[in-house]
C-alpha cells in the first residue's frame, strides 16, 4: 500500500511499498468516480511530478486539504496510489481493498456530479438531495464495500462541501440502495440476499 503526502517543500510524494499493516501510518481515503483515463493523475504521473493541470487533481487536492483539518498527514487514492501497469500489484490491490478501507481513519466520498450550490436556500432545501439519490457513485461496483467497509465515511459536493456522512445521511442511502439504515450506521449486518442484489445491479467499472 502507497500513501500520498505533502513533503515540506509543498510537493506530493507517494510513500514507497507499505506492506506490513503495523507501520502504516494513520490515513484518509477516497471513494470516487472515475473520469476520463486522460483526466485522472496516475501513478506514474507523480512519479514524474506530472499530472497537476488534469481535472482529476483536483480531487487530490480536496482530499489532502481535507485530511489536514483532520490531522492525518497521509491519504489514499485509487487513481494514483497503484500501478496499474503492474499486472501483481493490481490484483494484490484489489484483494486488499476492503482491508484498507476498514483501516481507514477516515472516507471521503467525493460526488462529482452532486452540487450542494443551493443548499442554504430553505425552498430548495432539498435540491442536492436528489442529486444524490441519482449520483453515478450509487451505481458502481465497488460502492457497497467502501460503504460498509469503512467506520467513518463522509460526503462532499463537487464543491467540496460536506452534505453528511453515512449516520446522518443513512435513510436517504437506504432509499437509494435498499440498505437498511442500520446497516449503512453500522448498527446491523447486511444480508448475503441484499449484498447480491446490490452486486447485480451495479456496474463493476469505477
Amino acid at each position: 500500500m502507497r500513501l500520498l503526502k505533502r513533503n515540506d517543500n509543498g510537493e506530493l510524494t507517494v510513500t514507497s511499498d507499505l506492506v506490513d499493516d503495523d507501520i502504516i501510518p494513520r490515513y484518509a481515503i477516497l471513494s470516487h468516480t472515475w473520469g476520463e483515463d486522460a483526466d485522472e493523475v496516475t501513478y506514474a504521473d507523480l512519479k514524474r511530478d506530472a499530472g497537476k493541470t488534469k481535472p482529476g487533481y483536483k480531487k487530490i487536492h480536496y482530499c489532502e486539504k481535507q485530511a489536514r483539518q483532520d490531522d492525518l498527514q497521509y491519504f489514499w487514492i485509487d487513481t494514483c496510489c497503484i500501478d496499474k501497469a503492474n499486472k501483481a500489484e493490481l490484483s494484490q490491490a484489489i484483494r486488499s481493498m476492503f482491508r484498507w478501507f476498514r483501516n481507514a481513519a477516515r472516507c471521503y466520498v467525493y460526488l462529482s456530479d452532486v452540487s450542494d450550490s443551493l443548499h442554504e436556500d430553505k425552498e430548495e432545501t432539498y435540491s442536492w438531495e436528489s442529486q444524490f439519490r441519482e449520483s453515478r457513485w450509487f451505481t458502481r461496483g465497488w460502492t457497497l464495500q467502501e460503504l460498509l467497509a469503512s467506520s467513518s465515511v463522509e460526503f462532499y459536493s463537487r464543491e467540496w462541501m460536506k452534505l453528511g456522512d453515512k449516520a446522518t445521511l443513512a435513510q436517504v442511502i437506504h432509499k437509494t440502495t435498499g440498505i437498511s439504515a442500520e446497516s449503512v450506521a453500522w448498527k446491523a449486518l447486511v444480508s448475503i440476499r441484499h449484498r447480491r442484489t446490490f452486486a447485480t445491479e451495479r456496474t463493476p467499472a469505477n
